[in-house]
């Protein structure tokens, strides 16, 4: 059981590094502002933060470098300490980085994001990657990996899951707690969500929004702990499942990545190669 940064291996061990991996990992975060009482960087806290948690689990995996500087809402783009990137330079962006990383020998990538930005461009990012390699990428936001259900027992029965929220502002306490600012700001309950079915709503400047919104005073230690854990559980048994599955066929030949001699030094995959 290991993470190993890639930045640490030298190149004398990269082949034996990545045969004796089961997968890498490409955290994605942002720097956005969300609120005065939450770190530009919260994002990326939670991309790291939890894949940090992955050091625990029967796999070796690689970690890669966190995209940090990436999309963001107009919702969020004029406010101070935003740093954006445009949509479409982030899918070419990311099209190379999965590639890259493909071609290092890796035949399953975890993107780790904790952007809700990231979502649009990494999923079409993966979409043409998995045309060009036989690869599997698997993309885990954070956010979706706990519950509403299990929010509302811990933080109560407001909404909590907006932008620089409750739910969000508990993520980041319970990594970093030196960033958080609690006694900043008040209350800001956001607007009423719409209820008929699954959909994505985009408005500029939805009032009373202030690049965030909330019920942060719901916010405490022993929940955000929880959330923490229950996020944490699921991710793994989420990565569990994943390695269980075969591997993808050639996109071009629809034939098995794998070469005649299965060794691990010949094949570049680890234990699921």
């Amino acid at each position: 059981m290991s993470l190993i940064r890639i930045e640490h291996v030298t190149g004398a061990d990269v082949a034996d590094t990545v045969a004796s991996a089961d997968f890498a990992v490409l955290p994605l975060g942002s720097v956005e502002w969300h609120g005065p009482h939450l770190p530009l960087g919260s994002d990326t806290i939670l991309a790291e933060g939890f894949a940090s948690e992955l050091s625990q689990g029967d796999w070796n995996a690689v970690l890669y470098p966190t995209v940090g500087l990436t999309a963001v809402p107009g919702q969020t783009r004029h406010y101070p300490g935003t740093v954006a990137v445009r949509p479409e330079t982030m899918v070419d962006y990311l099209s190379q980085v999965l590639l890259g990383i493909a071609n290092s020998g890796f035949s399953r990538i975890l993107l780790l994001n904790a952007h809700d930005a990231n979502m649009s461009t990494a999923r079409a990012a993966m979409e043409w990657v998995s045309g060009e390699s036989p690869v599997s990428l698997l993309l885990a936001n954070w956010f979706q990996l706990v519950p509403w259900s299990d929010t509302t027992e811990l933080l109560g029965d407001v909404p909590t899951r907006g932008h620089g929220g409750a739910f969000e502002t508990a993520g980041v306490l319970a990594f970093a707690p030196e960033t958080v600012k609690l006694d900043t700001v008040e209350d800001l309950p956001p607007r009423p969500r719409l209820t008929t079915a699954d959909h994505v709503l985009v408005e500029s400047h939805p009032a009373p929004w202030r690049g965030w919104s909330g019920h942060i005073s719901v916010v405490n230690e022993p929940g955000a702990a929880e959330i923490r854990r229950k996020a944490a559980t699921r991710l793994r048994a989420l990565v569990t499942e994943w390695l269980e599955r075969p591997e993808p066929e050639s996109p071009r030949t629809g034939t098995s990545s794998q070469v005649s001699d299965s060794s691990p030094e010949s094949s570049g995959r680890g234990r699921n190669g």
